[in-house]
C-alpha cells in the first residue's frame, strides 16, 4: 500500500445513514381519540459516572365513549416520553361499563397509598373531580360523577386507582348480588322505580 494511503471501506468516513435520515418514527395520529398529559416529572438515574436525567410522562388516552387507557413513558426529552406514554396507553385501552353519562354504582378503589371514591350523579351535574381523576373519567366518556380522593395525593397512584375503579365496575344487579344487598340500595335515586325495578 502506498505511503499516506489509509485502508478501510469506501464511504466509511461519511457517517450516518444515506441522506442523513433520523431514526425517530413519526407518531401516527388516531382520529377520535382524546389524549391528555396528566403529569411531567423530571427523574434521575444514578450510574457509576454520575446521574442521567430524563423525564417521566403520564398520559391518558380515551375515545370519550367507554374506552380508556393509561400509559407511562420515560425518555431523555419530553416529546419522546409523551410519544412512548401515548403508545402504551393506546395498547392497554379497556372498555368501561357506563349507564348513560354516569357510572352504574358507587365504588371505592385503592392503589398503593391512594384511595378514591366514585359515585353516580344526576344528569347535568358534570365531572366533580380534579387532576388525574378528571382526565381519566372524561376520556372514558363519564359526564356526570361525584368523586373524592381519600388517600395519598400522588398523581400517578390516583390515576391508577381511578382506572382500577372503572375496571371493577359492573351491572348494578350483579353488584348487588355479589354484595348480598338489594338492588335499590345501590341504585341512584333517579334510577329507582316505584315497583322496585331499576328504571
Amino acid at each position: 500500500m502506498p505511503k499516506g494511503q489509509m485502508g478501510g471501506r469506501p464511504g466509511s468516513h461519511s457517517g450516518g445513514r444515506p441522506g442523513g435520515r433520523p431514526r425517530e418514527r413519526e407518531q401516527e395520529e388516531v382520529p377520535g381519540l382524546d389524549e391528555r398529559v396528566v403529569q411531567i416529572s423530571r427523574v434521575a438515574k444514578v450510574v457509576k459516572g454520575g446521574r442521567h436525567f430524563g423525564f417521566r410522562v403520564v398520559v391518558v388516552v380515551g375515545d370519550n365513549n367507554g374506552s380508556v387507557g393509561v400509559g407511562v413513558g420515560k425518555a431523555r426529552d419530553v416529546p419522546e416520553a409523551i410519544r412512548k406514554g401515548t403508545e402504551r396507553a393506546r395498547k392497554v385501552m379497556q372498555k368501561v361499563p357506563l349507564v348513560g353519562t354516569t357510572i352504574p354504582h358507587p365504588i371505592t378503589s385503592k392503589f398503593g397509598a391512594s384511595l378514591v371514591l366514585l359515585k353516580p350523579a344526576t344528569p347535568g351535574t358534570g365531572v366533580i373531580a380534579a387532576g388525574g381523576m378528571r382526565a381519566v373519567l372524561e376520556c372514558a366518556g363519564v359526564r356526570d360523577v361525584l368523586t373524592k380522593s381519600l388517600g395519598s395525593p400522588n398523581r400517578l397512584n390516583v390515576v391508577y386507582a381511578t382506572m382500577q375503579a372503572l375496571q371493577e365496575l359492573s351491572d348494578a344487579e350483579l353488584e348487588a348480588k355479589r354484595r348480598n344487598k338489594q338492588v335499590q340500595t345501590l341504585l341512584p335515586p333517579w334510577r329507582k322505580a316505584k315497583n322496585g325495578q331499576p328504571a
